[in-house]
């Protein structure tokens, strides 16, 4: 997310904290500023990701609403998919 920066965000941390994050900004070569800001942006990024809101036209919404009530392709193939075991899960 490269933009021209005008607005500024401070930060209280330990010690510890600090030296920690200006290990890692030196390693990938980066700005203390550069490092937090990407993280904190992939975070938030992250954090909203499932809380997006879509706005349909009404023809959209009707060609959605249809695709959700029309009948399966192949409903044993969903089916088998259903009762497969997650991968994680084994």
């Amino acid at each position: 997310m490269k933009t021209t920066s005008n607005k500024t965000i401070n930060l209280r941390v330990s010690t510890a904290t600090k030296r920690l994050i200006d290990r890692a900004a030196d390693e990938l070569h980066e700005s203390r500023s550069s490092f937090m800001l990407d993280a904190s942006v992939a975070r938030a990024e992250s954090v909203l990701a499932d809380r997006t809101r879509f706005t349909l036209s009404e023809q959209q919404m009707r060609r959605f609403e249809a695709a959700l009530e029309a009948p399966l392709p192949n409903p044993e193939a969903l089916s088998r998919l259903l009762k497969r075991r997650a991968p994680w899960s084994k």
